[in-house]
C-alpha cells in the first residue's frame, strides 16, 4: 500500500465534506452511557456522528452513501444485512446524560442513539432526536476520537475504554471511577459474572488495556482502590504512546503554516494527506505539481489528478532534461482512479483477513471453554454428552473426527459450540462475540 494510505486507514481522496476529517467530536455524556454496543455499532455510531456533525443544529436528517459508510468502519460493503442489524441496534440503544445545563441547573435526559435510520437506493438516511442532537453539538463537552485509530480496534470493550480515557489525556488520569460506573461504561452492567472483580479484570480490563496500548496513540495503566479487602474503584493513568504518535490528530502544526499547505487545503486535499505529501516530497516539489495541475484544462477531479502527478512525477519543470511528455488529464485521472480502487480493495482485504483471524481466535477460545466445562462434569455425564452430540452427526468424516478428537474436533467446531450453548446457555456469556 502507498504512503498515502496507512494500513487500516481511510483513503481520504474517496471521501467528501465532513468525512474528509480525521476525527470526530464525541459528546462526553454520550460516551459515558453508550451502553452495550458491539464493536461494529460503536464504530458506526462515530462515523454517523462525523458525517452529521456540521449540520446537527441546522437540519433534522442526514444522509451518507451506504458503501462509503461500510468502507469507513472497515466492513464488507456487500453485506447490507449486518449493516441493518447494527443500525437497528443503535435505534434500540438508549443514551442517557446527566450534567449541568447552560443555566446552571442539573439536567438529566434520555434518548435513543438514533431516532430512525433507513436504507434506500444505496443511501443511508438517519436522524437524532432534537434533544440528543443539541448535546452532541455542544462544543464545551467534547472529546476528540480519531477515526483512523478506531478502525484498528478489534474489541468493543477496548474501543469503549479508549473513548472514555482519551478525553483525559491532557490531565494524565481519568480520576477514580467506582466499579458500578466502570461496568456501565464497558457495557457489562447487570452481569453476575462481572460482579466479581477477578473476572472483570481478567476478561475486560487486562485485554482492553493491552489492545489500547498496542493499537492507539495513548498508553494506559490501571490502578485500583480497595475498601477493606475488596476492590471498590479504578482509575487509569494516561500518557502519549510515542510509537504511534503519528496517529495523533494534533501533529504537523509546523507544516500547516506553509503556503503550499494552504493551496492544498483550498484544493480539497485532506489535512493528513497534505502533511504527508509535504513531509515526504518537500514544499518545492508539491508546489511544482500544484502549478502543473493548475495549467491543465478539463480536470474533473483536481485532487486525484494532483495525487497521480505527485506519485508518478508528471509535470517536471519545463526545460529540464527529465521533463516528460505532456499527459492528457483523462489519462492521469484514470491512473489516479485505479490507484484509489487498488487501495480500497487492499483495505477491504485487510479488514476481511482481520475478521477471519478474529473469528478463528474467538472460536478457539470457545472450544477451550467447552473442553473445560466438559471435563468438569461427572464421568457418566461426559459419556452421555458425547453420545448425545454424536447422534446428531451424520457425515462419516465428521463422526470419525469427533470420535478421534472429541470436543477438540475442528471439523465439528461450529456444531460443538451450538450444542454446548444449548446445553449450558451461559457458557459463552463472558466471551467476545464471533
Amino acid at each position: 500500500m502507498s504512503h498515502e494510505t496507512m494500513a487500516g486507514e481511510i483513503p481520504r481522496d474517496k471521501l467528501t465534506g465532513p468525512l474528509r476529517r480525521d476525527s470526530v467530536k464525541k459528546n462526553v455524556a454520550a460516551i459515558h452511557v453508550s451502553g452495550k454496543l458491539t464493536l461494529l455499532q460503536r464504530k458506526l455510531s462515530n462515523v454517523l456522528l462525523l458525517n452529521a456533525y456540521d449540520a446537527l443544529a441546522s437540519q433534522p436528517t442526514h444522509r451518507i452513501d451506504a458503501r462509503t459508510l461500510c468502507l469507513m468502519i472497515g466492513y464488507n460493503s456487500n453485506d447490507m444485512d449486518t449493516l441493518k442489524t447494527s443500525l437497528r441496534g443503535l435505534a434500540e440503544t438508549v443514551a442517557e446524560w446527566d450534567m449541568l445545563g447552560e443555566d446552571g441547573e442539573h439536567e438529566w435526559g434520555v434518548s435513543a442513539l438514533l431516532s430512525y435510520a433507513k436504507l434506500k437506493g444505496g443511501v443511508c438516511e438517519y436522524a437524532y432526536s432534537p434533544a440528543l442532537a443539541a448535546k452532541l453539538h455542544d462544543p464545551k463537552v467534547f472529546a476528540l476520537i480519531n477515526l483512523n485509530i478506531q478502525r484498528r480496534f478489534t474489541s468493543g470493550h477496548a474501543l469503549a475504554l479508549y473513548e472514555n480515557c482519551y478525553r483525559f489525556v491532557r490531565t494524565g488520569s481519568t480520576g477514580w471511577w467506582d466499579l458500578d460506573l466502570f461496568r456501565r461504561l464497558m457495557g457489562v452492567e447487570g452481569s453476575n459474572y462481572y460482579e466479581v472483580f477477578k473476572h472483570l479484570n481478567a476478561k475486560i480490563i487486562k485485554p482492553a488495556v493491552a489492545e489500547v496500548n498496542r493499537t492507539s496513540n495513548i498508553l494506559l495503566e490501571p490502578e485500583t482502590r480497595k475498601m477493606g479487602r475488596a476492590v471498590s474503584a479504578i482509575r487509569f493513568r494516561i500518557k502519549d504512546n510515542p510509537q504511534l504518535a503519528m496517529l495523533d490528530m494534533d501533529d504537523g502544526a509546523g507544516l500547516r503554516q506553509s503556503g503550499v499547505y494552504d493551496r492544498l487545503s483550498a484544493l480539497g486535499v485532506s489535512d493528513r494527506l497534505a502533511r504527508q505529501w509535504i513531509g515526504e516530497h518537500g514544499e518545492a516539489y508539491v508546489a511544482e505539481k500544484l502549478d502543473y495541475v493548475g495549467r491543465q484544462s478539463g480536470v474533473k477531479s483536481p485532487v486525484r489528478y494532483l495525487s497521480a502527478a505527485i506519485r508518478q512525477g508528471f509535470g517536471a519543470i519545463e526545460g529540464t532534461e527529465t521533463a516528460p511528455a505532456p499527459v492528457a488529464p483523462e489519462v492521469m485521472q484514470a491512473a489516479a482512479q485505479r490507484q484509489i480502487e487498488t487501495e480500497i480493495r487492499a483495505a477491504a482485504q485487510e479488514a476481511r483477513e482481520a475478521a477471519v483471524a478474529g473469528e478463528r481466535k474467538a472460536r478457539a477460545v470457545r472450544m477451550a471453554r467447552v473442553r473445560e466445562v466438559a471435563e468438569a462434569r461427572r464421568p457418566t455425564q461426559r459419556d452421555a454428552d458425547k453420545r448425545l452430540f454424536l447422534s446428531a452427526v451424520k457425515d462419516p468424516l465428521e463422526r470419525e473426527d469427533f470420535t478421534r478428537h472429541g470436543w477438540a474436533s475442528a471439523l465439528n467446531a461450529r456444531a460443538i459450540c451450538a450444542f454446548w450453548e444449548e446445553l449450558e446457555p451461559d457458557i459463552f456469556a463472558d466471551l467476545p462475540e464471533i
